[in-house]
């Protein structure tokens, strides 16, 4: 799994650079994000645009990746594709998380 990172004055943004964040994925996912996010800003923006597919264990393991952020500390998700989106609709994680359309309307949120 290949995420890149920048850091604005108040937020880091990660970027997924895969297309599918599944169940052959989920952990690595997990590791990766814990690698990125272990310091830096209290706010972090996921952006998922690159990612066209995302199943259970993916929804799972961005669900542990805010939890690993710990307390004080919030995740967004930015840039999520209509089947990605539809997936957090459906079981209702967009009550848990705030959507952006585009990163660019993340941070300025």
């Amino acid at each position: 799994m290949s995420l890149s990172t920048t850091d604005t004055d108040t937020s880091r943004i990660v970027t997924v650079n895969a297309n599918r964040i599944d169940a052959a994925m989920a952990i690595q996912f997990k590791d990766d994000m814990r690698g990125q996010t272990e310091d830096g800003p209290d706010r972090v923006i996921l952006d998922l645009s690159g990612v066209d597919f995302i199943d259970s264990s993916g929804l799972g393991a961005i669900v542990a990746a805010m939890k690993q952020l710990g307390e004080g500390r919030k995740m967004d998700l930015a840039g999520l594709t209509p089947t990605v989106e539809k997936v957090f609709r459906l079981t209702r994680m967009d009550t848990v998380f705030r959507l952006f359309d585009t990163v660019e309307q993340a941070k300025n949120a």
